[in-house]
């Protein structure tokens, strides 16, 4: 430490990305004195290799998807190259220099290097030590890569080099049917790359409802995706030709140019000096209380708690820890998270599924609708095709989860997303209107289809 106290401050945060860059910011307006360390961009995953980037490249395939379906209009990518271009401009060129500024604007110290738990009120960067009277771990997570033979000299893609691909590979096998390969393996598909997908699952989105899967998996595969659901990778070859071949445990095989492994990821904690003040991580990760706090003095927010690995979780995360270190404490309530696939259709759910309902000893009834339930399908295009569904608790008359497949889904998800955390009764959904003709008048449709 400097004798100067220059090395003091208020709160150290180690990492940049929503969560971390979140809260530093938002104590950095109270007056408090904040250092956030980053190791690689500030900003962090979401806007350099994932959220944003992902859904820049969806963005153009969904519109020429769209308009395919609207009578009388022909679409198609024009120029792939644009599209990609797109892409580095939403990214920003992997180039965190204005994000670096506008923290340091809001009087954030921006520290480089990689920060470590050293002790107490401690956190070292290199050679450097902070002192802190608050310490925020916001590290996040890395893509888990599976133990499977000749994968690690396949030059697989992880989100990271697929989001940010020079070129549409000629063709792909994904592995993983999760939103992630999901949404990766769409936006290859619709840029000319011949795609495999690979899940070990019997159904996509296997942790939702399983109405969800069902309805979207023919959807992929009508449009030219190849499905190997249930199947299992177990070696992977690379050929001559510039393809590897991968190997399924049924004994089948699959190529492509580019492998994309895309099965989950896993908590950041390696070498954070975690054990100097007393944490252990569990498998998901940093477990943490309603506040946030993970030891004393210590915080831990977004993807490195494993509560949920969402941007907005990892914002809100943000939210309930500057609270309490501001000393307003307010607990975290994670009942109506909602979670979206950004695919074509898009996939919204919240809350629960039936089953977790069930296992929770709700008496839990559900019901369905088509999207044919309002007349703003027929009036979006042709051969729409989805649905919606609630989960709802018989005793307390209120919903307890929804889910919804469909154009926009993640828009008018919120609906449902309201009604949960505010457990509106029942009889007060049924006796709401919604404007005509819009996709949210399913969600009284499918409300009034419930059993008494």
């Amino acid at each position: 430490m400097k004798a100067d106290g220059e090395d003091r401050y208020d709160v150290v945060v180690i990492g940049a990305g929503p969560g971390g860059s979140g809260a530093a910011g938002r104590l950095a307006d109270e007056g408090l004195r904040v250092a956030m360390i980053e190791n690689e961009l500030v900003g962090g995953e979401c806007p350099f290799w994932a959220c944003i980037p992902s859904k820049a490249l969806l963005r153009p395939v969904e519109a020429v998807g769209e308009s395919n379906r609207v009578a009388g209009v022909e679409a198609k990518v024009a120029s792939t190259q644009a599209v990609l271009d797109y892409r580095d401009y939403m990214n920003s060129g992997l180039d965190d220099t204005g994000k670096a500024k506008a923290f340091g604007d809001r009087g954030v110290e921006v520290v480089r290097g990689r920060g470590r738990l050293d002790g107490p009120g401690r956190v070292a960067v290199g050679e450097r030590v902070l002192e802190a009277d608050q310490v925020i771990l916001a590290t996040g997570t890395v893509s888990r890569i599976p133990g499977i033979d000749g994968l690690e000299g396949s030059g697989y893609w992880t989100n990271r080099e697929a989001t940010s691909m020079a070129e549409v590979p000629e063709s792909a096998v994904v592995l993983g049917g999760g939103p992630v390969g999901i949404e990766l393996s769409q936006a290859i598909s619709r840029l000319g790359s011949s795609v495999t997908l690979v899940h070990s699952p019997e159904r996509l989105l296997a942790r939702e409802e399983p109405a969800v899967g069902d309805l979207l998996a023919p959807l992929l595969s009508e449009e030219g995706i190849e499905l190997r659901l249930g199947a299992k990778a177990v070696a992977v070859a690379a050929g001559d030709d510039g393809r590897s071949t991968v190997r399924l445990e049924d004994g089948g095989e699959v190529s492509g140019h580019r492998v994309v492994v895309a099965i989950g990821r896993d908590p950041r904690t390696a070498d954070l000096g975690l054990e100097t003040v007393g944490i252990e991580p569990g498998k998901r990760g940093i477990e943490v209380d309603e506040h946030c706090r993970a030891a004393e003095g210590v915080y831990a927010i977004g993807d490195v708690t494993g509560v949920a690995p969402f941007t907005h979780v990892a914002s809100y995360q943000a939210r309930i820890t500057c609270a309490d270190i501001l000393g307003s404490p307010r607990p975290a309530d994670y009942k109506a998270i909602p979670r979206v696939v950004f695919c074509d259709p898009e996939v919204a759910c919240v809350g629960l599924t039936e089953a977790q309902a069930r296992e929770q000893g709700i008496e839990a009834v559900t019901a369905a609708s088509d999207l044919s339930a309002t007349d703003r399908t027929e009036t979006y295009g042709r051969g729409l095709t989805g649905g919606f569904g609630v989960i709802a608790d018989r005793r307390r008359e209120v919903l307890v989860g929804a889910w919804a497949v469909g154009p926009l889904a993640g828009e008018w998800i919120h609906q449902a997303v309201l009604a949960v955390k505010a457990e509106v009764p029942l009889p007060v959904l049924l006796d709401s209107v919604s404007q005509f003709p819009t996709f949210s008048e399913i969600f009284r449709a499918t409300l009034e289809e419930l059993p008494a």
